[in-house]
């Protein structure tokens, strides 16, 4: 397992999408890393690569499809299925609400794994969870590239990650880097409000 962590480790660093430094997060906290893995999502072949640990991880897993919300989990989601050889679609945001649109479909009793890219807190998996399970379905587990949820994030299903990360986070007042004057960047896709 520590090769592979190690290749995953290595591979997001060399395309830059495990940074280090003083990061300001979407929740408004503040981080010693950061992770953006759409920069590893526009290597096909290194994603692959990633994504094959998780894809191994899902061989004893009993599922029917692959949901990744729009926009960190489309194409996970496509390289899963792939990978899996099972149909992946996406859900995305209709009028502020997460939605299946563009006629895909969830059958009642689909056993449906979501895909993420990163799950911090698992607000966007458990949003996406409600809508399969309103539209019959089970959700039987979560995949992602990186797992960096903690202890406080309420993620009611298995995980399936390519890697888990304990990344710091800080609030505001206790960053220690902030103490040093070290200014931040704000690299996430989320308005920070």
């Amino acid at each position: 397992m520590e090769n592979k962590d190690n290749m995953i480790i290595d591979t997001l660093k060399e395309v830059e999408a495990l940074l280090e430094g003083h990061f300001l997060l979407s929740s408004g906290k503040h981080s010693d890393r950061y992770c953006q893995c759409a920069k590893l999502l526009q290597y096909p072949d290194k994603a692959a690569k990633v994504l094959k640990v998780v894809a191994d991880k899902l061989k004893n897993v009993d599922f029917d499809i692959i949901v990744g919300p729009a926009m960190g989990g489309v194409v996970v989601s496509y390289e899963l299925a792939r990978q899996t050889g099972k149909p992946g679609i996406f859900a995305e945001r209709e009028d502020g609400e997460m939605t299946i649109r563009r006629g895909f479909k969830i059958n009642e009793g689909d056993k449906v794994i979501i895909s993420e890219d990163v799950i911090t807190t698992g607000k966007s998996s458990v949003e996406v969870a409600r809508v399969i399970e309103s539209l019959g379905g089970k959700v039987v587990g979560i995949s992602c590239i990186v797992d960096r949820h903690g202890d406080n994030a309420l993620i009611p299903y298995p995980v399936y990650s390519a890697i888990k990360l304990d990344i710091n986070v800080y609030d505001k007042e206790s960053c220690p880097m902030c103490k040093q004057g070290k200014l931040y960047v704000k690299p996430g896709s989320r308005n920070i409000k």
